[in-house]
């Protein structure tokens, strides 16, 4: 018996559906609140001192967090090469936009407070609202055209074709809906940046924290409550027709696809996935209380609680899809057949089975390492160190 008979095709091509989903949510709660700070940096904090108070909260852990965002990119190309290679091809300007954006984080970070300038400062400022708000925005904005389905359709030789021409198939990106989610992408990172900043910053810039947080709080409820409704009454969901083939090879076009009333079928279908949204209304309930009373370890806790159960509503609501096409239904990609040989799939569980423990160590301990609140006195007094 050879070691991949040791797990079927099937069973690794779900392993690795939960740990891409693994992936995207650590980069959610890790690297979110990186982005929320950055986005909130101009309106949390008033003086010079307060400004390098709140790039030092996340100042020492924002390059390990974007490991989970390299992390998880690595995985959808290693997992899902044909996800990759149609989403690219579809997503490319706005992908490009993102990247665009988080490149600008780094260099913020270094050169701010390079010189004692007052103009210098606040433009690198800005640069790192622009690197925080952008991505958590756009992150958003894909999300709410995947629920809506993709104009894409598969040649016989799995070469993708969209629709319109480079431009167009960005400015086609922001539609209503995908708007609507991109809002709820960027509320929610904004209020798990504000509980990060509960809990590593104190006086008034924690204050600015807890009440911006308070209303984007509400403004994620609401706007998931309406986004909910929406992809209820306004918005098609996609079925397999007939017994999916799990085991079979990774050729989307093999299998026929239709579209459904609504993507909340799945719900009936099985009803155990409602408590995703529960845990999402109810970790962003519990933070924006939190945020109120002044709490700190616990709201975010519940903020990254809020984010777990999002992420989870949206990839146990799509299943099995990954990528639908509003287009041509048959050219969707699915768990079932996007995925790479089961070999692949083996080879890369072996080696996340081996390095993912390692990181999640390193990564406690670091954390562990630089617990505590980050004061004016700590970055006045460290010039030569701290941002």
């Amino acid at each position: 018996m050879i070691l991949t008979d040791l797990i079927t095709y099937d069973v690794l091509r779900v392993i690795w559906w939960l740990l891409v989903g693994v992936l995207l949510i650590g980069f959610a709660m890790t690297d979110g609140f990186d982005m929320g700070v950055g986005a909130l940096l101009p309106f949390v904090a008033k003086t010079d001192a307060e400004r390098r108070v709140v790039i030092n909260t996340v100042g020492p852990v924002w390059e390990g967090n974007q490991v989970w965002f390299i992390l998880g990119g690595g995985a959808i190309f290693a997992a899902w090469p044909l996800v990759y290679a149609v989403s690219f091809s579809g997503f490319y300007l706005a992908m490009f936009v993102v990247l665009a954006a988080l490149i600008l984080r780094p260099v913020a970070f270094k050169y701010r407070s390079k010189r004692d300038s007052k103009l210098w400062r606040s433009g690198w400022d800005w640069a790192l609202f622009v690197g925080g708000a952008v991505p958590a925005l756009i992150f958003g904005v894909a999300v709410g055209n995947v629920l809506l389905g993709v104009p894409f359709r598969l040649t016989p030789e799995l070469v993708s074709h969209y629709e319109g021409n480079f431009l167009w198939k960005f400015l086609g990106l922001l539609n209503p809906f995908s708007l609507l989610a991109g809002v709820v992408s960027l509320a929610m990172l904004l209020t798990h940046g504000a509980a990060w900043l509960s809990l590593k910053a104190e006086g008034p810039v924690a204050e600015r924290a807890r009440s911006i947080g308070t209303v984007t709080g509400v403004v994620t409820i609401a706007g998931c409550a309406l986004a909910g409704v929406w992809l209820a009454i306004g918005i098609q969901g996609y079925a397999i027709v007939g017994k999916a083939v799990t085991d079979g090879p990774s050729n989307p076009l093999y299998s026929e696809v239709e579209r459904t009333s609504t993507w909340l079928t799945a719900y009936a279908d099985r009803p155990w996935i409602a408590i995703a949204p529960i845990l999402a209304f109810l970790g962003i309930v519990m933070a924006i209380r939190g945020l109120r009373e002044g709490r700190e370890v616990s709201t975010l806790l519940w903020s990254q609680l809020g984010i777990f159960g999002t992420i989870s509503s949206v990839g146990l609501t799509m299943f099995p899809f990954i990528l639908p096409s509003s287009i041509d239904p048959n050219s969707s990609l699915t768990v079932w057949d996007a995925s790479s040989s089961h070999v692949t799939l083996f080879i890369m569980l072996v080696a996340t089975a081996i390095f993912l423990p390692i990181i999640l160590a390193y990564t406690a301990w670091v954390y562990s390492v630089l617990w505590g609140k980050v004061t004016e006195a700590d970055v006045t007094g460290n010039s030569d160190t701290a941002y």
